[in-house]
């Protein structure tokens, strides 16, 4: 751990002698599966430290997860096809139990050998989980000696296996969850300054909270994608046909005032990339942020802009990231979301930033940029991530301090 205040907050597999003992392991299994199979294991990979360090140490790992949103028990959402998809990551068998509490349950982990590693049945099978129901969790209880979360991407949510198992057995940090904290406390909670964010996306609706704890937080904070929007409009700027909460300009004017209250930076787009129509390869030009016409729509930020924030960029130490510049998913729509990303990574290279990104778009934007491995971390939480951001308290993690 690099952050020795943080060494002391949360309990983590430092803190524990796994061997020959039962591990509830919460994990994020929740992955995209097409015909049976994993179309991107990315949240696989990010648990195997944790379940191998726990085999490896002799304790018995069992996986607890949800997959999707079942109401009820319902066989299209069984874990026992990620089952094998765990396995072959971890190169080493991975038992299905068919159960999730109960005798079946009991009984396998019961059969358990030192190192051997089982999945149980979708959590959310059970209606006790989402209700954090108090049997529900006695019944999970049952099984285990200690408990591990993993599942930083669930953390948002007081759900049995999520933050109700911290109350009845010793729990800790697994090494996922336990990166991902330090990650976004040397990010927000003790960072080193000048901090920017850059905050992106299609509403202000969806960010209200999170742009209002952000000013109070960060040194600069730039806007992009649709939001920019509606604080161009709020500026008195025609922004035509483009994406924009006109109902919240005042909203908007509210934050570069207490922006300004706080010392905080917020910096807009200077120009833009139009088009007439949604879509990729749309006819478009490049126009001042004043210009832009009554049937044009603002896709991206344009060329000046980037420049402006590449520029901000190699003024600061640490960078927040979430939410793209424009409509990245349409080409030539993503370059100013490339070009930024390709920036804070050259910089994270260098070692003159610290780079945090999250959100599922985000990480979406990243990856298409090429960048996302460049970045210091990249989070593969959304909500949780959001949260954390918007400073509120995560059931899951609290569950973890010491």
């Amino acid at each position: 751990m690099t952050d020795s205040a943080q060494t002391s907050a949360f309990r983590t597999l430092d803190d524990v002698d796994v061997a020959d003992k039962r591990v509830l392991v919460r994990v994020d299994l929740n992955v995209p599966v097409d015909n049976g199979r994993v179309t991107d294991d990315t949240r696989i990979v990010a648990v195997l430290p944790t379940i191998r360090e726990i085999s490896e140490k002799g304790g018995k790992v069992i996986l607890l997860a949800h997959f999707g949103r079942p109401k009820g028990a319902d066989p299209k959402l069984t874990l026992e096809p990620i089952a094998a998809e765990v396995a072959s990551r971890l190169g080493r068998p991975v038992g299905f139990v068919p159960a999730t509490i109960g005798e079946v349950a009991e009984a396998a982990v019961a059969a358990l050998a030192p190192g051997e590693v089982v999945l149980l049945e979708n959590t959310r099978f059970h209606a006790g989980e989402e209700k954090n129901d108090p049997a529900f969790v006695e019944a999970l209880a049952k099984l285990g000696d200690i408990y591990v979360n993993d599942a930083f991407a669930t953390a948002h949510r007081a759900h049995a296996s999520t933050e109700g198992l911290a109350h009845h057995l010793p729990a800790y940090a697994g090494r996922c969850m336990q990166e991902e904290i330090e990650a976004l406390a040397r990010a927000l909670e003790a960072p080193e300054r000048p901090v920017m964010a850059v905050v992106g996306g299609a509403k202000v609706s969806s960010k209200l909270e999170l742009l209002g704890n952000l000013v109070k937080k960060v040194d600069l904070l730039v806007i992009g994608g649709g939001m920019a929007n509606t604080f161009l409009a709020a500026q008195g700027k025609s922004v035509g046909k483009s994406l924009c909460e006109h109902d919240l300009t005042g909203t908007a004017l509210e934050i570069v005032e207490k922006a300004k209250a706080a010392g905080c930076e917020i910096v807009l787009p200077v120009d833009a990339v139009v088009a007439t129509e949604f879509k990729a390869h749309a006819p478009h030009h490049v126009t001042s942020v004043d210009s832009v016409g009554e049937g044009e729509m603002i896709l991206d930020a344009g060329p000046a802009s980037v420049e402006h924030v590449t520029a901000k960029l190699a003024t600061v130490k640490t960078v927040v990231w979430n939410g793209p510049f424009g409509a990245f998913e349409l080409e030539p729509f993503d370059i100013a979301t490339v070009a930024v990303a390709r920036a804070a990574a050259d910089l994270t290279d260098e070692g003159r930033i610290l780079s945090v990104a999250g959100g599922g778009d985000t990480v979406a934007a990243l990856n298409h940029a090429g960048a996302a491995e460049r970045f210091s971390y990249v989070s593969t939480a959304g909500g949780a991530f959001l949260e954390w951001l918007e400073g509120k308290p995560l059931p899951g993690v609290e569950a973890l301090r010491r």
